[in-house]
């Protein structure tokens, strides 16, 4: 049988946060090995323009600046693979990780940055126009629409907020909301209410995204008169809410009922010792690539201090 192959400090994720975690423990000697997972560049991957991020004047494309992170990583000795972690066993002393169903590894110090995915409503129209008016982050991309008409998806505390954000750039904001009430608090439902370019739509449902090339407009359907009609816009927002991507460590590490992994207060400590959370899989409040950069930096930070309480660093 062959040896199970033994690393300092794994990194399960792609994204800022993994990137980022990855120069500091990089440069801090912990030859990190780092795990790419489903989507290499996680979120940012299908953002076409990030102008949000520090740094870069002019923007950037979303898949160029994490190209750039990965260059970075590489640079100081990351160990950068494709292959997706698919079980994990942090119940023994040396971290357990199974990569592809099939390679065994063990690790002293693990910080996971596996991020969130953005739910869909799973139209064709809405994945064949993502990032080309399609949207689920009116923070990242609703600078775009000012002065535009855009309709946005949902009736929770995401959506009211993202909601009351565009209303401030946009025209006119059309909101969709399937039942005949909403989700969110009732201080951000008075906020949504009370605001002039703000329609609600109730019993309402997205039948397609209208535009060849861009967003035209959006068909919606009356739930209960089945009427449908098209409401022209040329942005179009997601905001049915985030899933973060921590299936694989049900049971073994303390989350809330969404699956938004539990840290310590003013650190990046899981409930197991060594086993470290960083960006969207353990944010939901904030989910922007410079904070998810800032804790993944914290995670590498944490999680060198482990090793050298531990005397393996």
């Amino acid at each position: 049988m062959e040896e199970m192959e033994h690393v300092k400090c794994l990194i399960i994720g792609s994204g800022p946060a993994g990137y980022t975690a990855a120069v500091y423990a990089a440069r801090a000697d912990m030859k990190p090995v780092l795990y790419q997972g489903l989507q290499p560049g996680g979120q940012l991957t299908i953002t076409t323009d990030v102008e949000n991020y520090p740094g870069y004047p002019d923007g950037v494309k979303g898949p160029d600046m994490m190209i750039d992170f990965q260059k970075q990583a590489e640079r100081f000795g990351t160990d950068v693979r494709y292959g997706i972690v698919t079980a994990v066993d942090f119940s023994g002393d040396k971290h357990l990780v199974t990569v592809d169903n099939k390679k065994k590894l063990s690790a002293d110090s693990v910080i996971i940055s596996t991020g969130a995915s953005a739910k869909w409503l799973g139209l064709e129209s809405e994945q064949r126009l993502n990032g080309f008016g399609v949207s689920a982050c009116a923070v990242c991309d609703g600078f775009f629409y000012k002065g535009q008409e855009v309709v946005i998806v949902g009736g929770g505390d995401t959506a009211a907020e993202e909601a009351s954000y565009l209303s401030k750039l946009c025209t006119k904001v059309t909101m969709l909301v399937r039942s005949d009430t909403m989700r969110a608090s009732k201080a951000m439902q008075h906020r949504v209410m009370n605001a002039a370019n703000i329609e609600i739509l109730w019993n309402t449902e997205t039948v397609e995204v209208m535009g060849e090339k861009a967003v035209e407009g959006v068909k919606v359907r009356n739930r209960k008169s089945g009427e449908e009609h098209v409401i022209p816009a040329s942005g179009f927002f997601v905001a049915i809410g985030h899933k973060p991507n921590t299936d694989i460590f049900k049971g073994q590490l303390d989350m809330d009922e969404v699956g938004y992994l539990k840290i310590k207060p003013g650190s990046t400590k899981t409930n197991i010792p060594g086993v470290f959370a960083s960006g969207d899989a353990a944010d939901k409040i904030y989910r922007q690539a410079v904070t998810a950069a800032g804790t993944g930096c914290m995670a590498a930070l944490d999680a060198e201090r482990y090793l050298a309480d531990k005397g393996l660093h």
